[in-house]
């Protein structure tokens, strides 16, 4: 049984991740340029959710192992020491911010943050994926790893740490890669899933089924690889051969990202979006835009850390 985190409606929530050593989860409000955390235990008495307003808006954040986040931003990747502390720019980018920003990403279990761009204005497929590695003293430079896309969505890791996958939601795929995390390659590309296109004249309201189109996603114990379905109201989640082995209604019609979390990692949450939905959807729907949650049998993965 799905419920609700709180009463805190984000305009567009996105890139949740459980804190295991301050027992918080963490996301983005992209469009409201804010992060969100909770204070004390989730769904107990006193529980809050704290606030930290941005400059410009996050695409996706992961926790520093040195303390803090490192956030990506419109106009690079920032890294802040603590909670609502200075941010330091680690690296600018160089596409043109007035139509692109950063979007979905988060670290691999080696420490690098990856964080894939949009183009907001949706008319080419010129949006890529970026990585940064700054173990050991490393000077920081960002390494494009893919591109190819219109909205980077869906970056997950394998938990053997030898596929990649990465979707590009314009487009209704989702990739995979052969990786080697040590060195970093990539190899082997192909599209793990091609979904269905979205009917012409589609609305939340219509007949004709639509089974959205993949946004973020996580990855499980298992391997099983969860992905949220923008517009079509569910998660999937399928097995490392691409066989879809589950389906999940969601509460809400846009579901953006799924994490599990929790102290034994079987809490799944997923962040929602409000902003630009129909009226009538919002009023059938009124946990569009909040962190709704369930309990699942299978625990997912520990959140990776930046190391810098």
């Amino acid at each position: 049984m799905w419920t609700t985190l709180d009463d805190s409606l984000c305009e567009l929530g996105e890139s949740p991740f459980w804190h295991p050593g301050e027992r918080s989860l963490y996301w983005l409000d992209i469009a409201g340029r804010t992060v969100l955390r909770t204070r004390g235990d989730i769904g107990a008495a006193g529980a809050t959710v704290e606030r930290w307003t941005l400059p410009s808006e996050p695409g996706c954040m992961a926790p520093a192992r040195r303390g803090g986040l490192v956030i990506a931003l419109r106009d690079g990747i920032y890294r802040a020491k603590t909670w609502g502390g200075a941010l330091t720019q680690l690296v600018g980018v160089d596409y043109d911010t007035r139509t692109m920003r950063f979007n979905d990403g988060k670290c691999d279990p080696l420490g690098r943050f990856w964080a894939g761009t949009l183009n907001e204005a949706k008319d080419k497929s010129n949006a890529e994926l970026y990585c940064l590695d700054m173990r050991d003293g490393r000077v920081p430079v960002l390494q494009c790893m893919a591109g190819d896309a219109m909205t980077a969505n869906g970056l997950a890791f394998s938990p053997d740490a030898g596929t990649l996958y990465w979707s590009d939601t314009a487009a209704h795929a989702t990739r995979a890669w052969d990786w080697v995390a040590d060195s970093n390659t990539l190899t082997r590309p192909r599209v793990f899933e091609q979904f269905a296109a979205k009917p012409a004249g589609w609305t939340p309201s219509s007949p004709v089924r639509y089974a959205g189109r993949p946004d973020g996603a996580t990855v499980d114990a298992e391997g099983h690889y969860w992905a949220a379905m923008y517009e079509g109201g569910q998660l999937l989640r399928f097995a490392p051969n691409g066989k879809q082995v589950g389906a999940i209604a969601t509460p809400v019609q846009c579901p953006t990202m799924p994490c599990l979390g929790g102290d034994d990692l079987k809490t799944l949450f997923v962040t929602s979006v409000r902003k630009g939905r129909p009226a009538e959807e919002l009023e059938e729907r009124p946990a569009s835009g909040c962190v709704v949650s369930m309990r699942v049998d299978t625990p997912g993965l520990p959140v990776a850390f930046f190391e810098d």
